[in-house]
């Protein structure tokens, strides 16, 4: 019998300490302690600073579980006051066990018996154990009634029992424990990003709203995945995982000058520069012309081929995509050259702008470029000083590669199909479609969302992303607010 009941525990504690869910675990708890001691009703209270609070409620044969999420107990929290069994036994850290509560005149079993008056049970026998971790800190209390004998009745809880419960109680208490410094840890990570976001936004609100619509996209994406019941589901640990990744793959912008991660078209602030330069042009060409140095028809040529250069490179500022016929137009531009009040011979345009004028597509330079896919390796090197739970340890990794391509022409590290796994290619779609449709970048319209998906549905004919997920994406229409 003793072998029995010990493999009996042994097999409950195992369970206890594997179970991962909250709420299934505090059902447990109390389940696996009435089990082993037989009984036939049991409460389970969490202990917090205002007292214990009604956690699970079961009487096994009227029918009654209560407690969790479906059925809240409304009850109130019983108040540390040793008059009651449950506060005593918190109180003191030790177990009660009572034979008979309508005979036993040292604790208030009035709540017990207003039970019985509106149930028509009969409360008899009572044993109450605390549940206190390996720091000895008070978790809760279980409190067991009712001990059946093999007919039927009830009978006292043997001391035997009693001690089964209160090991089971100990081993439940760590179990809480633990998943509190899990969840713990997560609202750690949670404010860790919200603090992160917060610091992005202050920069670039754009930004800050880019990684927001990316999560909203991931997470509608992750809950289609389950509600279409499809092969490629997230685990709760991994949905956790991509979605940790998803705020923090932009965190490298934190360090990213804002005159290029802001920059609104191909000069930037430079256009300025290239304005006066040329109404200084102007006014020499008039005093030359007042001086008798240069004829007033060349005057005259000279304001014109000003006013022709100034529409063009306002035109080419901000031109989406430049076609040869205008990058020609822009070097003989550059070739163009002026006379200074100094007798210096200088262009029209520096090599600087000349550089950026002739940017084909975009608004960044090469050098600028650079600095802007710099971002994704400082987001490696920030999140490496992070010290991930386990169960988290791919969001560095994640985070870092929403820039590589299967096709091996991404960045930073030229990764090859092979080397990216399916949530990298997930989050890559999810950063290149809002990046297309975004209606709050400084330096680009936004484009239809058909299109957006046409131009990714691209990308995935020429092998840069995962044309299978990107269908996925597009059935789930994760964009849509009523997704």
């Amino acid at each position: 019998m003793i072998v029995k009941e010990m493999r009996r525990f042994l097999s409950l504690s195992l369970a206890l300490s594997q179970e991962r869910d909250r709420e299934a675990l505090l059902s447990s708890i109390l389940d696996t302690a009435m089990d082993l001691s037989h009984c036939d009703a049991g409460t389970l209270y969490l202990a917090e600073d205002d007292g214990l609070h009604f956690c699970r409620m079961v009487t096994r044969s009227l029918g009654i579980r209560q407690g969790g999420h479906a059925d809240p107990i409304s009850l109130p929290p019983v108040p540390l006051d040793p008059a009651y069994v449950c506060a005593w036994v918190a109180l003191n850290n030790q177990p009660i066990n009572v034979a008979d509560v309508r005979t036993d005149p040292t604790f208030d079993f009035s709540g017990s018996l207003r039970y019985d008056a509106m149930t028509g049970y009969r409360t008899k026998s009572m044993l109450v154990v605390p549940m206190a971790n390996d720091k000895g800190e008070l978790v809760g209390v279980t409190q067991l009634i009712n001990a059946l004998d093999k007919n039927g009745e009830v009978i006292p809880f043997p001391q035997e029992v009693e001690l089964l419960v209160d090991a089971i109680s100990s081993q439940a208490a760590i179990s809480v424990t633990n998943m509190q410094y899990s969840e713990q840890i997560t609202r750690l990570l949670d404010s860790l990003v919200g603090a992160l976001s917060t610091a992005i936004d202050e920069r670039t609100p754009y930004n800050a709203n880019h990684t927001r619509n990316m999560v909203r996209y991931a997470t509608r994406f992750l809950d289609w995945l389950d509600d279409t019941e499809h092969p490629w589901r997230f685990s709760q640990d991994k949905r956790r995982t991509f979605l940790l990744a998803v705020w923090l793959h932009d965190v490298g912008k934190l360090v990213v000058p804002l005159e290029v991660m802001d920059k609104e078209s191909r000069l930037g602030a430079r256009s300025r520069e290239v304005e006066q330069r040329f109404r200084e042009i102007g006014l020499l060409s008039r005093i030359d012309c007042l001086e008798g140095r240069i004829s007033a028809e060349d005057n005259a040529r000279t304001l014109a081929a000003l006013e022709d250069a100034r529409v063009l490179v306002a035109q080419t500022d901000r031109a989406g995509f430049l076609p040869d016929e205008t990058l020609q137009q822009i070097d003989a531009l550059a070739a163009r050259t002026y006379v200074d009040e100094n007798g210096r011979t200088l262009p029209w345009l520096t090599q600087e702008e000349h550089t950026c004028l002739t940017v084909r597509k975009g608004t960044l330079t090469a050098g600028e470029r650079a600095v802007m896919e710099s971002h994704v390796v400082v987001t490696a090197r920030i999140l490496s000083h992070v010290t991930f739970p386990k169960s988290y340890a791919q969001v560095p990794k994640w985070a870092a590669a929403h820039h590589e391509l299967l096709n091996g022409k991404g960045y930073p590290d030229h990764l090859t199909a092979d080397q990216i796994p399916q949530e990298v290619r997930l989050l890559t779609i999810l950063d290149v479609f809002d990046a297309l449709t975004a209606r709050d970048r400084p330096y680009k319209p936004a484009i239809p969302i058909d299109k957006a998906l046409g131009i990714l549905h691209s990308m995935a004919r020429e092998g840069s992303i995962d044309e299978n997920i990107l269908d996925l994406f597009e059935q789930s229409k994760a964009w849509e607010v009523s997704a």
